[in-house]
């Protein structure tokens, strides 16, 4: 599964569990938590980096505090699925900002989007330019979510799940 370079230890896990609700967190205490030096922490923070596990540090900004109250779940259904199609896809979507997540999924849909905007209206104008728009889109359908109850992008690494994985 694994080489050496890439294993992630108990140690790791437990870094990482604290470190992914907070990056601001000093290494310090990181690890009186976890029973490492400072510089050991830090250390394995810049191993993770390098090796892909925390792919990026970013700010989760509230979508409604700056003007983006509506957030959709849309599923979408291609009429054709060929590799350059998928890719041709994945790329507009990638592209298009008021895209914040796309899944290519299993399931009746291809995909799952969800879609930040500021309005219905804009809505309508996302889905008729990038959607309608596409004359590979078979069709789709869209969910209007009514409150964000959990957001995120945390992975469950609680200390329960840590000591499962020995």
């Amino acid at each position: 599964m694994h080489n050496d370079d890439t294993a992630l230890d108990d140690f790791d896990l437990r870094i990482l569990a604290r470190y992914q609700h907070d990056t601001q967190v000093p290494a310090r205490a990181i690890a009186e938590a976890v029973g490492l030096s400072t510089a050991a922490v830090q250390r394995r923070l810049k191993r993770l980096r390098e090796i892909g596990v925390i792919r990026r540090e970013v700010a989760e900004i509230e979508p409604r505090t700056v003007g983006l109250p509506v957030t959709c779940v849309v599923a979408v259904d291609l009429d054709r699925e060929r590799a350059v199609d998928l890719d041709r896809f994945k790329r507009r979507m990638i592209a298009l900002p008021e895209v914040q997540q796309c899944y290519y999924v299993t399931g009746q849909a291809d995909f799952l989007l969800i879609v930040l905007v500021k309005s219905m209206e804009d809505y309508d104008a996302f889905a008729r330019r990038a959607l309608l728009g596409d004359d590979n889109v078979k069709s789709f359908v869209t969910t209007v979510v009514m409150d964000r109850v959990k957001t995120g992008v945390t992975v469950p690494l609680d200390e329960p799940a840590v000591a499962r994985r020995r």
